[in-house]
């Protein structure tokens, strides 16, 4: 789906262009969906930067499932779900991009960007799905629809360039909505 941000989105990412203020950046991009380009947009005005829209670096599309509650899917795709649930895949949603289509797409993508901006530091505004496929391939792992990574909205996650290299930096910041995190977080 391809819904505009919430209040909580809004303010999530008026937090992350004030921590990002006054960052210089060789080039910005973000997915087209409204979330991430209204986000973007957000973020733009306080680093000075219009960000461009690249719908390469959309969330994986699921299909039948799209716009879906887990309960939803699991009432109205009982075995896909059962399948789904005994070993995640793109490849079990019904009508969905499959796990191959998604990892090409966003890693030609990234390639792309890679290859356009060998210097300077290049930011990205994209969806939970894209960063995670960005980070199994810098570890050499095919995501399969699972993530080992908790991805927060408006999150930092860093992927540097080192002699032709890429190194994870940093994952799932979040130090910029610190309140908003730890009241939603769960007693241990």
């Amino acid at each position: 789906m391809d819904p505009p941000l919430s209040e909580t989105g809004r303010s999530q990412a008026s937090l992350l262009a004030a921590r990002l203020a006054g960052r210089s950046f060789s080039a910005f991009y973000a997915s087209d969906l409204k979330r991430a380009f209204e986000t973007a947009e957000i973020v733009g005005a306080a680093v000075r930067y219009a960000p461009a829209p690249m719908a390469a670096l959309r969330e994986v599309f699921l299909g039948e499932w799209e716009g879906l509650t887990t309960e939803e899917i699991a009432q109205r795709y009982p075995q896909g779900w059962r399948r789904w649930v005994e070993e995640p895949s793109w490849d079990v949603v019904p009508g969905g991009e499959g796990e191959a289509a998604f990892e090409a797409r966003v890693t030609a993508a990234v390639e792309d960007i890679t290859r356009r901006h060998s210097d300077g530091d290049v930011l990205i505004v994209t969806h939970g799905g894209v960063i995670q496929v960005v980070l199994h391939n810098v570890v050499a792992r095919a995501s399969r629809g699972i993530f080992p990574f908790r991805i927060h909205n408006a999150s930092i996650t860093i992927v540097e360039r080192r002699d032709g290299r890429s190194v994870i930096a940093g994952v799932n910041d979040v130090a910029h909505l610190e309140s908003v995190v730890v009241t939603r977080a769960r007693p241990s």
